[in-house]
């Protein structure tokens, strides 16, 4: 077709850990048709008081319309899917999944608030083929911490682009085969115009230890511990809970799940074969009953989650299971930037109880899902692109990854970050346009931007706390009762030992007082005078201004 060209968008995912979301376009520019690749979710932190999901803002998508022809996830990690059920009613386009994804979406669309599950969804496998016309997909195997991860060999008149999503090399996997070398190699040998590649470890040399190996440490780990072993993990990571449930038995320990994200993920694994051969789990009810030696909890709360499983256990909140001095703690995970903190607190609360807590930091209890550095080395080695675009990974990741590509002998390096409209082809690739890009929220059953749900207003309220004032006026302008005051999250005195709300009192009062009375009729210079008084007796006197809301009746 005349004037094609093939573009890339990252609108998530690129300078930034998570909330990973791509858009592919090919064709004339008054004719062109997109795909959207993975649409994923990263957690709200501190600054986001009360938000559940941060997703990627998709207008640039929603402008696009009937062009966009639909979404295609590459792996049901949240980062990578977390989003579809919120957004779906906003994209309604098909998308396209694996089974276990299929199964995680259905099971989330039926257990969750405010999610939708009625989702047009097309099945396909690792090694299958399938058509978003124009697109031409191939889905590749990959070894990654969740069942059936893929990459996706998007083929165009104009090149084919390999978009890795999330992958690693593990020649021992505890789930599944290593990644399809094969295939690799056999695209690289047909000819490859772009590698957009998982940057999360560019910046760690060597090559990543095997899944096997983690489990033989943990299977270690588990046989000589004396008291309850309890083991945070990613829920969605299969083949881990899979291991630890091999460990156990092997210990003569029974196994017990912890956490609904938990038991949601290991009941569409078994129903997809992928639990065959260990014993049941058992339930909550049974805990008690069960010597403290003989049971291993596997467990939601890796990342300091306060509502999850570890959490509560940590506080002695659950009303069935605790864990106590002389027990064991495992954190067979990794710690996502931004929950440092959260997930120290949970360590803290659980070295007071008395438990003895192992992270990846003292034993082989975790490896990561993405490709180190000589992992890296072999993907450019087998597929030879012409173009290397890093993706995935915080600004210090895709430069590593970036050096790494033009070591490699790469002829392009391109690279972007989210909003950037990188043309692949034809020509130089380059970046020729930015679109339209940032955060939004899902706060309950309402997604927006920070303004639309109020985010910005609960900073400062978490900052400076709220004053209510209610003033009544007559007819005249004299104040008709007692000004009525209601502070919340300022201080009970200041510095010397004053109330705060009779100070705050005497401001608003003072406020009213000093306006004549032939200008009190105007409501809206009294509220302003009074919000501007007792903004400015609360700095004089704590040196923070509080958020005021000034309401005035009148009888």
């Amino acid at each position: 077709m005349a004037n094609s060209e093939l573009l890339f968008v990252p609108l998530g995912g690129v300078g930034e850990i998570g909330m990973n979301l791509a858009l592919y376009g090919y064709g004339p520019a008054e004719d062109r048709a997109w795909i959207m690749v993975d649409c994923g979710v990263t957690f709200p932190d501190s600054a986001h008081p009360g938000v559940d999901l941060v997703m990627a803002d998709i207008s640039f998508a929603l402008e696009l319309g009937d062009a966009l022809k639909g979404i295609v996830i590459t792996h049901a990690h949240e980062d990578h899917y977390g989003a579809v059920l919120a957004l779906w009613p906003k994209l309604r386009k098909p998308v396209w999944v694996t089974p276990f994804a299929a199964g995680l979406l259905e099971a989330k669309g039926r257990d969750e608030p405010g999610m939708v599950g009625e989702v047009p969804l097309h099945i396909y496998r690792a090694g299958g083929r399938f058509a978003i016309p124009p697109f031409e997909i191939e889905a590749i195997h990959v070894t990654h911490s969740i069942p059936e991860p893929v990459s996706l060999a998007i083929k165009t008149p104009l090149g084919r682009v390999i978009h890795t999503g999330d992958w690693k090399l593990d020649p021992e996997p505890s789930l599944g085969a290593d990644t399809d070398a094969a295939t690799f190699k056999r695209l690289g040998d047909e000819g490859v115009l772009a590698l957009i590649c998982d940057s999360t470890n560019a910046r760690r040399d060597g090559h990543s230890p095997t899944e096997t190996a983690v489990s033989q440490s943990l299977s270690e780990i588990i046989a000589r511990s004396q008291g309850r072993v309890a083991i945070t993990t990613f829920s969605s990571n299969v083949g881990r809970i899979r291991s630890i449930a091999q460990a156990a038995k092997k210990a003569g320990r029974k196994c017990m799940l912890m956490g609904r994200s938990m038991r949601r993920v290991v009941e569409v694994a078994d129903g997809l074969g992928y639990m065959e051969g260990l014993d049941e789990f058992i339930d909550e009810d049974e805990f008690q009953s069960i010597d403290r030696s003989k049971i291993v909890i596997i467990l939601t709360g890796s990342q300091g989650e306060d509502r999850a499983a570890l959490s509560k256990l940590s506080r002695d909140e659950h009303p069935r299971v605790h864990l106590s001095a002389g027990d064991t703690v495992i954190y067979s995970s990794r710690v996502i930037p931004g929950n440092d903190k959260a997930i120290l607190e949970t360590e803290n609360r659980l070295v007071d109880m008395g438990v003895e807590i192992i992270t990846d930091n003292d034993e082989l209890v975790h490896v990561s899902g993405h490709p180190r550095r000589d992992e890296l080395r072999q993907m450019y080695e087998w597929v030879r692109p012409q173009i290397a675009v890093p993706v995935h990974g915080e600004a210090q990741h895709l430069n590593a990854h970036a050096r790494l590509a033009g070591e490699m002998n790469v002829a392009q390096v391109a690279p972007v970050r989210n909003g950037n409209l990188l043309r692949l082809a034809p020509g130089q690739a380059e970046i020729i346009d930015d679109v339209q890009h940032g955060r939004i929220y899902k706060d309950g059953a309402i997604i927006g931007d920070e303004e639309a749900i109020g985010v910005r207003q609960r900073r400062k309220l978490s900052y400076a706390g709220l004053v209510a004032c209610s003033v009544v006026l007559d007819a005249k302008g004299k104040m008709a009762d007692d000004v009525d005051l209601s502070l919340h999250g300022l201080p009970v005195e200041n510095a010397n030992g004053e109330p705060f709300d009779d100070l705050i009192y005497d401001a608003a009062v003072g406020a009213i007082e000093s306006i004549p009375l032939k200008r009190r009729k105007d409501d809206n210079l009294v509220a302003g005078a009074v919000e501007k008084a007792i903004r400015a007796a609360a700095r004089d006197h704590w040196g923070k201004k509080p958020v005021v809301t000034v309401f005035v009746a009148r009888v």
